[in-house]
């Protein structure tokens, strides 16, 4: 029988209608009581660390949710967190970072309606969930629609929709059908470590920015950027890698925040593939200023890795070699 703790944040999963729209009400001793049929199997534990929106969820969360879970790393099997699903994303690349290197289950679920509906998707989630565990799917997953994806690859894609998140640029690590579980055979620790002892690195700096291009936008953003004490700043640019700089040119304000030490991370405002600041023209100005290529992660797992590394480090240089290695799966490399 596998140990279990139960983490519970709040979310659409425990929400109950008010006059002002969904809240999250329900404490983890009422949610599991809908999983009763299943409990038996398991041995669950579980608490209350808060009870949130997870639009209110921000780093503050993100360590305490890894602290909790390092405290109690070596009595448990595996950890299911429930957890609304704006921000999941976010806190499953975050808590990838924080905990290193992962030897057990964290599954982090939650759902598209209150666990109280009729037609809530709430039940299934925890389920896959649960099974992730059970089959000792190692690190930080996402669980959902009956597939499990790992937690610094997922992204949600649909408000409404029961498939809300999907496996950015990597397959399911695990899919639930008819039959069982079907475990993707290329699913595999994302970085062999020496060490089997996870380490707590819950140190994150919030001075991050995230921006996401439009044509025409101005160079003077960037000033106020410097202007708020931003130390880093993810930019989403265009296809694989491309910005202007004819009319507005936004490369003499980026050159001035690198030399002002400000690290800045390039991504692609595609979805899918990567960023290859390689192939044109306006990439290659990009890379002689000396940003940070994102490669192919996804924008929630790059800004979480710009938190983590500002936090031990101020060297840009430094930083660029942070996103030049795989921590935890969330980048394809070579």
């Amino acid at each position: 029988m596998k140990r279990v703790l139960w983490l519970a944040t709040g979310g659409t999963i425990a929400a109950s209608q008010s006059e002002n729209g969904l809240v999250p009400t329900m404490h983890s001793s009422e949610l599991v009581k809908y999983i009763s049929d299943f409990y038996g199997d398991w041995d669950i534990d579980y608490e209350d660390i808060f009870n949130m929106d997870s639009s209110n969820i921000q780093p503050e969360e993100w360590q305490k949710i890894a602290r909790r879970i390092y405290e109690n790393i070596d009595d448990y099997d595996g950890f299911l967190i429930t957890h609304g699903t704006d921000t999941m994303a976010y806190t499953a690349s975050a808590i990838s970072f924080m905990l290193q290197p992962l030897k057990k289950s964290v599954v982090l679920t939650g759902s598209q309606q209150p666990i109280n509906k009729p037609l809530t998707d709430a039940r299934t989630n925890l389920y896959t969930a649960l099974s992730a565990i059970e089959n000792g799917i190692e690190g930080v997953s996402i669980a959902f629609n009956r597939k499990i994806m790992r937690g610094c690859r997922a992204v949600k894609v649909r408000t409404m929709g029961f498939d809300a998140f999907e496996s950015i640029n990597e397959a399911y690590r695990a899919e639930i059908y008819a039959d069982g579980i079907h475990i993707s055979p290329n699913d595999k620790n994302a970085v062999k470590s020496i060490s089997d002892k996870t380490k707590l690195m819950d140190g994150l700096c919030t001075d991050v920015f995230l921006m996401k291009l439009l044509p025409g936008t101005k160079p003077e953003i960037f000033e106020m950027l410097m202007d708020m004490k931003y130390r880093g700043v993810i930019l989403e640019t265009f296809g694989a890698g491309g910005l202007h700089y004819i009319n507005r040119n936004l490369l003499k304000e980026i050159d001035t925040m690198i030399e002002k030490g400000i690290a800045i991370v390039v991504l692609s405002q595609c979805l899918y593939e990567n960023a290859d600041l390689s192939i044109y023209e306006v990439g290659k100005k990009l890379l002689e200023k000396g940003v940070i290529p994102g490669y192919d992660m996804t924008t929630e797992a790059a800004a979480t890795k710009l938190m983590w590394a500002l936090s031990q480090t101020s060297d840009v240089g430094k930083i660029k070699k942070m996103f030049e290695t795989n921590y935890v799966g969330e980048v394809s490399l070579g």
